[in-house]
């Protein structure tokens, strides 16, 4: 039952919203300001941090790894 009653309200709520809204088209008032919201979104950008980046891990050159897997193939092949 109360899903009934929700759809007659929202039929009020939007009756409603649409007067008002004739109601300013009519009267000639001011929209918002599109100048206002500029400064505010300048100050989110300069708040965010740039990200950190990680260094990544150097690759070992060739030498190193054989001469670490040299002395495990020898034990293992013994």
């Amino acid at each position: 039952m109360g899903k009934q009653l929700n759809k007659v309200i929202k039929r009020r709520r939007l009756k409603a919203y649409k007067d008002r809204k004739k109601a300013l088209v009519k009267s000639g008032a001011a929209r918002k300001v599109a100048s206002k919201s500029e400064p505010k979104a300048a100050k989110k950008a300069a708040a965010k941090k740039p990200a950190v980046k990680k260094a990544k891990p150097v690759a070992a050159p060739i030498e190193e790894v054989a001469a670490v897997v040299a002395p495990i193939a020898e034990t293992a092949a013994e």
